[in-house]
């Protein structure tokens, strides 16, 4: 993982709801423990036909869909089955952040192990955005996981929430055992600075 970074970027609508993580990556495509080549594979059975032709109309396939870093979802996205292969495809099409206003728990879990981040809006907020898109999809918002805020075209600051652990982890481009291996120098020192504990029994 990268030291996740602020950044400015365009946006790709898929606003259907209840987009859950089959869709998102289908169970075909789940065989292999390799993070390479999933982003070709991302929404596969609604990016293509049968024959393996991208489809025109589809977001993900438009031209301006090249170099966005933030997917705008619909509703509860990335409910149904827990995979670890749903936010791999999506880092893997270059996706950084997911906007959305609810995410499932196990999947919003795994995006954040992997460093992608799920960002919850309201309704209101959600609807401009993607009013803002169809309009224009050159629109760019900014991403600031440092002050926990989307900023949009108009100037306006979205706050959204994180657990503050997975924030921090984020951050730093570590995963949680990461975090831990980092903090050896000073889990030394704090055992170090205090006496050994003796572990008594008790016998019957």
């Amino acid at each position: 993982m990268e030291p996740f970074k602020p950044f400015a970027s365009t946006l790709v609508a898929v606003p259907n709801e209840n987009i859950d993580t089959d869709q998102i990556i289908p169970a075909r495509f789940l065989k292999t423990t390799n993070k390479q080549g999933l982003g070709d594979n991302l929404f596969s059975d609604w990016r293509y036909e049968a024959d393996g032709t991208p489809k025109r109309d589809f977001p993900l396939n438009k031209p301006e869909a090249k170099g966005a870093h933030v997917l705008l979802g619909g509703h509860n996205f990335g409910c149904g089955s827990s995979r670890e292969h749903a936010p791999w495809a999506l880092q893997g099409f270059g996706f950084k952040a997911v906007i959305s206003t609810y995410f499932a728990d196990i999947f919003k879990g795994n995006a954040l192990k992997n460093g992608l981040l799920p960002i919850q809006v309201d309704a209101e907020t959600h609807r401009q955005l993607l009013s803002l898109v169809q309009e224009d999809p050159a629109t760019q918002i900014s991403v600031d996981l440092e002050k926990q805020v989307i900023v949009l075209p108009d100037g306006r600051a979205v706050s959204f929430p994180i657990d503050g652990f997975a924030r921090q982890c984020i951050l730093k481009g570590v995963d949680q055992l990461g975090y831990m291996v980092d903090l050896d120098a000073k889990i030394a020192e704090y055992e170090g600075s205090h006496p050994q504990r003796v572990v008594t029994t008790i016998s019957n």
